[in-house]
């Protein structure tokens, strides 16, 4: 892995982790649905422009759109979506912990649904995810956190999960960035529709909710997804993927300097065992190539 390889992939972690930060900031000031319902359709009109500009088009395969409309839904509309709800009363830090759990849930479902016996490097790591997720969770559940929205959170990276294992491959075929910009029109419509009829646009202007929500729209919502394919056309999906076990302490970390959200010992100590369990569950699948699981 050469160095212009590394500093994408850690470009690509810092912007991942940052989005909980933004959105915090974002569902402070406005309706969190609605908010996200826009910047989803902002983003995904911008997609959609750079892409055809670039020579891409919509004539999608029938994967591609498989993988469009499922992402759309489950990423886009629920996984965010739920996060953006539970962010009213969770602080962004706890939301990027959990968020951050996906790859181990995701080598957890391959497992017990799909048969793909890990190994065992990757059996340690998925005890020490769950270890870490226990000290965390015991450690906030006593200083009170809000259990709803703690509940959203678990629901959203459940539908991330579903969403990983169930288009794995799909987006193959070129129009990688059409493919996105679809997506989160998708996730616009849907979050629309629920928006619609359940809130009212409440909104408290202000330059940290400008900044914020631009921010939102086209770093973690444009840049990171364009840095992510270009590291996966780089060195491989499997190891691009050994950059989410940053997630957990870059999330952790940016709430701390931005919102001023607290960071205990126990805090660190779980970080650290989460960070270190994503790290052998994906050097794992390095060593031994995991099989597609049927359709």
């Amino acid at each position: 892995m050469d160095i212009r390889a590394i500093i994408m992939g850690v470009g690509f972690a810092v912007m991942w982790s940052s989005a909980f930060t933004s959105a915090r900031i974002i569902v402070a000031h406005a309706p969190p649905v609605s908010a996200l319902a826009l910047r989803f359709f902002i983003s995904g009109m911008l997609g959609v422009l750079i892409a055809r500009a670039l020579g891409q088009s919509w004539r999608l395969t029938p994967p591609q759109w498989r993988a469009t409309i499922i992402f759309g839904i489950c990423q886009n509309a629920l996984y965010l979506g739920l996060n953006f709800v539970a962010m009213q009363t969770v602080e962004a830090s706890l939301a990027a912990i959990i968020a951050s759990t996906m790859p181990l849930l995701v080598a957890l479902a391959l497992w017990l649904f799909w048969g793909e016996r890990p190994a065992p490097l990757a059996v340690l790591g998925l005890i020490a995810g769950v270890i870490g997720v226990a000290i965390i969770m015991g450690s906030r559940l006593s200083g009170g956190v809000d259990p709803y929205g703690l509940m959203l959170c678990i629901g959203g990276v459940i539908a991330l999960t579903f969403a990983t294992l169930m288009v794995r491959g799909a987006t193959s075929g070129g129009n990688f960035l059409m493919v996105v910009g679809l997506q989160m029109l998708v996730g616009s419509a849907v979050l629309a529709v629920v928006a619609l009829p359940t809130e009212t646009l409440d909104i408290t202007w202000s330059w940290s909710l400008i900044a914020a929500f631009a921010y939102t729209t086209l770093i973690p919502g444009l840049a990171a997804t364009l840095v992510w394919f270009l590291l996966v056309e780089r060195i491989g999906a499997t190891r691009a993927a050994t950059f989410h076990f940053l997630n957990p302490f870059l999330g952790v970390a940016v709430a701390a300097i931005f919102l001023s959200e607290r960071m205990g010992m126990m805090d660190l100590i779980g970080v650290g065992v989460i960070m270190a369990g994503i790290l052998a569950v994906q050097l794992s699948r390095q060593r031994k190539p995991a099989a597609a699981p049927a359709a």
